[in-house]
């Protein structure tokens, strides 16, 4: 049986990280059992969650997780995608882990509050007169990051409108459609599930759920998506969360 490490739910999540959601949705959509384990980023092979340990195999990374499967299991997470429609998956997928995840992490790590409110909190099994260093260079080297990253480099209300552009194309790409690419999911859709739900969640306030609110298919996309994956997990759908 596969072993899936993760970081475990939070945030008002099923598992605080997209990338984790990513291959545990893409597990549930194959099929293919598994158990989950936590684990910390130290502890993979590429300093990154998640990673598997299948048989003899660890596999770290979600993309080469996927193939794994795909490869190993016999399971084609776009078998219903015509070549053209696997080209706009993969270029969709593409946005989203390094675009709009990197507008989730500025909201999540690098707003203060935030921070204070949820990565912060990774910290305190630390010994105490540790702890401070340890969080301010955790934040310092995720600022990094999103620097790095491009949006990081713009104003906030800049990095917002960048990242809305991109939430707009996920938007007018799902339509009225169930899933991204049509009547079926795709391993795209867990990769798209996965951030937006982070973005969405109640638990943070930044402008980017905010803004990504007004996007009421991608709201019930997220919704539909939990309530298929993670049925026993008490998500506060957005509609309630807003009126509440």
């Amino acid at each position: 049986m596969i072993t899936l490490y993760g970081f475990g739910a939070g945030f008002g999540l099923p598992e605080i990280s997209p990338f984790v959601t990513k291959t545990e949705v893409q597990l549930k959509m194959a099929g293919v059992a598994y158990r989950k384990e936590k684990a910390m980023p130290p502890s993979s092979p590429k300093g990154q969650m998640p990673y598997i340990v299948d048989e003899a195999e660890t596999i770290a990374d979600s993309t080469f997780i996927r193939a794994h499967i795909e490869g190993k299991y016999g399971f084609d997470f776009d078998a219903p995608l015509n070549l053209q429609q696997r080209a706009q998956a993969w270029a969709f997928e593409r946005m989203i882990e390094h675009h709009v995840y990197w507008a989730l992490v500025g909201a999540r790590w690098v707003d203060p509050v935030n921070f204070a409110k949820g990565p912060a909190h990774f910290f305190e099994a630390m010994p105490e007169h540790k702890r401070e260093k340890l969080c301010e260079d955790a934040q310092f080297r995720v600022a990094e990051n999103y620097l790095l990253s491009g949006l990081g480099r713009h104003a906030p209300d800049e990095d917002v409108d960048l990242a809305v552009r991109s939430l707009f194309a996920l938007s007018v790409q799902l339509g009225d459609k169930p899933y991204l690419m049509g009547e079926v999911p795709c391993g795209t859709d867990a990769t798209a599930f996965g951030a937006l739900a982070g973005i969405l969640t109640p638990f943070f306030d930044s402008k980017l759920r905010e803004r990504a609110e007004h996007f009421q298919n991608l709201v019930a996309y997220v919704d539909r998506l939990m309530l298929q994956y993670y049925p026993d997990f008490a998500w506060k759908p957005m509609q309630q969360a807003v009126a509440a």
